[in-house]
């Protein structure tokens, strides 16, 4: 799994492009908190380049959500295809967290 990293306007973007599975799940909890402890609190992370999501993938997803809610940042997901998009569906997560269709979406929230 890869990361690419873009400030736009008041939020960070993270695409991130791969698998992410049990070997994997970590580095995507383990960034978004080193985006958080530099100070980024609003982050967008765009999936259009994930081509699998594991159940640890989920957790990890989880997990980084709620440190953010704690520390007062948010985090939102944009451009789900595919089986990404199944398994947020089939795991309810697209109506826990904000799931976007597009980047543009998720960027224009307030």
């Amino acid at each position: 799994m890869d990361f690419t990293q873009t400030q736009e306007g008041a939020f960070l973007v993270l695409m991130v492009t791969g698998r992410m599975d049990t070997l994997t799940a970590p580095q995507f909890e383990a960034k978004c908190l080193a985006c958080l402890e530099a100070g980024s609190k609003r982050l967008v992370v765009d999936l259009s380049s994930l081509e699998y999501i594991s159940s640890a993938g989920l957790r990890s997803i989880l997990s980084a959500a709620k440190k953010l809610k704690a520390a007062g940042g948010d985090l939102a997901f944009c451009a789900l295809s595919g089986i990404v998009a199944e398994v947020f569906a089939v795991s309810g997560f697209n109506k826990l967290l904000p799931v976007l269709p597009t980047r543009e979406q998720a960027l224009a929230r307030p």
